[in-house]
């Protein structure tokens, strides 16, 4: 019985970790910003549990803008980004903060 009750003591919760496509960083799943491909449809992800395809970065604008370079988020989601998924992915990069500010 004391055995049982040491081992759940002990058990720690498994965090999922995810690597940003950018930086190759790996973080907690809830660090990371998830964008998905649903149908062809390129969209950040904000709780994370969209069906179809994903791909994480990290919430900071350097990631962003060098995921968004080439071709390295498309070749991660299998599929071409079309001109409005990349602006809209492009301008939501801007609003998030360079490295180091807050």
């Amino acid at each position: 019985m004391k055995n049982n009750l040491n081992k759940q003591i002990l058990r720690q919760r498994h965090v999922p970790e995810r690597s940003c496509i950018s930086c190759r960083e790996k973080k907690t799943k809830r660090e990371l910003i998830r964008i998905v491909c649903r149908a062809g449809v390129v969209e950040i992800d904000p709780k994370g549990k969209e069906a179809g395809r994903g791909v994480y970065l990290c919430p900071i604008r350097e990631c962003w803008d060098t995921g968004l370079k080439g071709n390295r988020l498309e070749y991660a989601l299998r599929t071409e980004l079309i001109l409005e998924n990349r602006q809209a992915l492009i301008e939501y990069g801007k609003s998030l903060p360079r490295r180091g500010e807050s």
